[in-house]
């Protein structure tokens, strides 16, 4: 069964023992992580379930939290130096992203912005509402639609540092942009000084 195959075949119990499998290896260790993807989308955005397990980590360690996953007694593989490692708890998958859509790294602003979240009465270091957004409005792509709708239910229901996204977004201004002016189409609360200062970026670049 390949790997795109399995994660669609996971059960609740088995997804929540992967996880726990990995926030035991990964808790113990002086390197920072952060879940992301479904997981963080689920807890601060729409309630939603997921198949896999999506870390978010630094490049220079991402083979030693690899490595941690192996001893804990998960199957890996170096998938993609450029930005993707991938770990398998029985039948879940667990991608360990060092670089995201737009060449996004955990750093220190991001794990200063970090958030904990109650998953099945497990409390997560999460990726904060404003970084999941601006990833998430990377990422979008027909094959993956649900990453917009994510991202808005993030703009409905979490209360955003809009500073912190213009920050962040300086990394796909006009992904960013696009997705605010259709928040804003469908009545969600993004401020009008927000939508200004990325026109005016964009116009000035």
């Amino acid at each position: 069964m390949e790997a795109g195959d399995r994660q669609w075949e996971v059960k609740e119990q088995t997804l929540l023992r992967a996880v726990d499998a990995v926030q035991g290896a990964l808790q113990p260790e002086p390197f920072p992580y952060l879940f992301m993807g479904g997981i963080a989308s689920a807890i601060l955005g729409r309630p939603r379930w997921t198949h896999d397990i999506d870390l978010f980590v630094r490049p220079e360690h991402a083979r030693h939290v690899l490595e941690t996953l192996e001893r804990a007694g998960l199957s890996t593989e170096e998938t993609d130096p450029y930005w993707l490692f991938k770990a398998f708890s029985e039948d879940v998958l667990v991608d360990v992203i060092f670089r995201s859509h737009g060449d996004i790294y955990l750093d220190e602003d991001m794990c200063a912005h970090q958030v904990k979240g109650d998953f099945r009465g497990r409390f997560l270091p999460l990726i904060s509402p404003e970084d999941l957004l601006v990833i998430k409005a990377l990422v979008h792509a027909e094959y993956g639609p649900r990453h917009w709708h994510d991202a808005l239910a993030l703009i409905a229901r979490c209360d955003i540092d809009w500073d912190y996204v213009l920050w962040r977004a300086r990394y796909g201004m006009r992904r960013v942009l696009s997705l605010l002016f259709y928040a804003q189409s469908n009545d969600l609360a993004v401020p009008d000084r927000v939508i200004e200062s990325l026109c005016g970026a964009l116009a000035g670049s």
